[in-house]
């Protein structure tokens, strides 16, 4: 993904002399083409993301588009005051890129994870919160973010990510996009976790349950008619992310769940538990150990699709 951030701005930054890049000390080489066409407006900021943040607010408060770029924690835990009340506050049109979401940089250690990003920055007012799932998503979300008149975090992968979309799709902001359908449970993901949902789609359509898929590449706002349409006809609503249970898109699909009445539809939610990996391992040794793997996925929406057919099943005897 970030290789196709990297294209997408330079290209961007071509037709429009607004766009000023920023990076924390990152991506000195990636941005070559950037620099060698854009001089003036590329900045390298250093070891100081906070005051990063805060020189983007300051630019995008001139009339400039302010792009931040930096690895995930470096760009929202380090500066979270100043994206808040510099950024936030002023509703200063500022993009921030966190690169390496999630696991991605699982071999690190818990410095680099950022397993809570998503949590921090969709409470703040003001701030919209986008999550691509692939190159073709992210390139449509830059464009869209640089229309956008407010502050944006932009949550990226990290690099070799499998492309979903053999077209680009219809893309807005707070809309979700349909990837796969299917009749008998629906499957929501966020970000680059969409290769292992998809994986078990794949696997409970071997056991011929049909698994529609859809991408939330928006975590705030959410597509409160999406979500009201899947609820409504599917037993099983199943969300996955590399991010904590705790704050991220599912528990924000469960804060407006409790105020629908009628939807039939249960919740699953698959993400990272309440504790740091003190292991070092790779991006896929981190999703095994936290259960984010297409046949946990699988097992867990299956047995509870099973005990959702019972019941339903037993009330039609009943009546």
């Amino acid at each position: 993904m970030r290789n196709a951030f990297a294209d997408e701005i330079t290209r961007l930054g071509a037709t429009d002399q607004r766009i000023v890049l920023l990076a924390g000390d990152i991506g000195n080489k990636l941005f070559d083409r950037f620099k060698e066409q854009n001089p003036n407006r590329f900045f390298n900021c250093g070891l100081g993301e906070a005051n990063m943040m805060s020189v983007a607010a300051g630019l995008a408060l001139c009339g400039f588009r302010p792009v931040v770029y930096t690895i995930t924690p470096f760009a929202t835990t380090r500066c979270l005051e100043q994206i808040r009340d510099d950024a936030c506050y002023h509703r200063a049109p500022v993009v921030i890129v966190g690169t390496g979401a999630g696991l991605s940089y699982a071999e690190l250690g818990p410095t680099h994870h950022s397993c809570e990003d998503i949590a921090f920055l969709r409470v703040l007012p003001e701030m919209t919160v986008l999550c691509p799932c692939d190159a073709v998503e992210l390139r449509l979300a830059l464009r869209a973010t640089l229309r956008h008149e407010g502050p944006v975090y932009l949550r990226i992968g990290k690099k070799g990510e499998p492309v979903i979309y053999a077209e680009p799709p219809e893309y807005h902001i707070g809309r979700a996009i349909t990837v796969r359908q299917g009749t008998d449970v629906c499957l929501i993901s966020t970000g680059n976790i969409m290769p292992v949902v998809l994986g078990a789609a794949d696997l409970l359509g071997s056991t011929g349950i049909s698994a529609r898929v859809e991408s939330f590449h928006t975590v705030k706002p959410l597509d409160h008619d999406r979500l009201a349409e899947v609820f409504a006809h599917y037993p099983v609503v199943a969300v996955a992310e590399e991010h904590s249970r705790i704050g991220g898109l599912g528990s924000s699909i469960a804060e407006w769940l409790v105020g629908q009445d009628g939807l039939p539809g249960r919740l699953l939610s698959f993400g990272t538990t309440d504790e740091f990996m003190h292991e070092v391992g790779s991006q896929a040794y981190a999703r095994r150990r936290f259960g984010l793997t297409p046949e946990r996925i699988a097992a867990a929406v299956q047995t509870r699709w099973e005990a959702q057919r019972t019941i339903r099943v037993a009330r039609v005897a009943k009546e």
